[in-house]
């Protein structure tokens, strides 16, 4: 194709971004009336001269490509993300900042996930994240009125008396909740990033989290480029009623799967899945 062409066809490109806005190499195959691959093409020689921009977000497998000044037309994208991916997108929408360390594990991995939208920065060495179209200074004018109302009380409340009997039964019990509540929450994380090192380590990626409970973690990862799923039990012992579980699950997504545990499976397991191994079928006798 002449250079003349293809300097036509890259300008023509640049018009329907311009005129529709963010665009799948689908948009742009049919508008000039080339191939998907074609299509594909010339936009990743645009993105080389810097002339467009790309997300980070696929829908399918393909990225978004845009101009520069229409990042916030992304937002007409996000009914595309992961079901923990879209949670995260509408918390940090609806916030504007989060402090890493008070979301929830699935939440702080989502986050990470999701950089056309949450961008992270620090403040006194923590972690912080602000949606992609509020400024940062927006945080630090944030603060400041913080740190001025708290210099600057308005009303000193006087000291109450210490009293054991004022408290309620009801009182007690709500104090309880919160505490068992804050508990399990550190357990929870502490269970999902032992989860987490441990795919880090055998270079397994996490690609979305399925469900999050107490009792059990379910992980779509993807492992020398093949989709599985995880089940990771926050238990030491798991049974076959465990591995059935996980099997219905796999089954469900039609995926291979990998079950974790906190401790190794108890003998009755092991011996079970040793006599399954070389079993081709089981018939009923006539």
């Amino acid at each position: 194709m002449p250079t003349q062409d293809a300097s036509e066809i890259k300008e023509k490109i640049l018009f329907i971004l311009k005129n529709r806005g963010p665009s799948l190499p689908v948009h742009v195959a049919k508008e000039t009336g080339l191939s998907i691959l074609f299509a594909s093409a010339f936009l990743s020689e645009l993105i080389s001269e810097k002339k467009i921009k790309i997300s980070d977000m696929k829908i399918g497998s393909s990225p978004v490509y845009f101009l520069l000044g229409q990042e916030i037309m992304l937002e007409n994208f996000s009914q595309y993300l992961k079901s923990k991916e879209k949670d995260a997108f509408i918390l940090i929408k609806e916030k504007k900042f989060l402090k890493d360390t008070e979301q929830d594990p699935a939440i702080r991995v989502a986050l990470r996930s999701i950089k056309d939208f949450a961008m992270p920065f620090k403040k006194n060495e923590e972690v912080f994240w602000r949606y992609f179209s509020i400024p940062e200074k927006e945080f630090q004018e944030k603060e400041k009125p913080k740190r001025i109302e708290l210099q600057n009380p308005k009303i000193k409340e006087k000291p109450k008396e210490l009293n054991i009997f004022d408290k309620t039964p009801k009182e007690e019990i709500n104090k309880k909740q919160v505490k068992k509540k804050k508990t399990n929450k550190k357990q929870n994380e502490k269970f999902f990033n032992k989860v987490k090192e441990f795919l880090s380590k055998n270079s397994i990626e996490i690609l979305d989290i399925e469900n999050f409970t107490k009792n059990n973690l379910i992980l779509r990862v993807k492992r020398n480029e093949k989709e599985q799923l995880v089940i990771a039990y926050n238990k030491k012992r798991i049974n076959e009623t465990d591995l059935i579980g996980a099997y219905k699950k796999a089954s469900e997504l039609n995926l291979s799967y990998i079950v974790l545990s906190l401790g190794e499976p108890s003998k009755k397991l092991k011996e079970f899945l040793i006599a399954i191994k070389n079993l081709s079928e089981i018939n009923k006798l006539e």
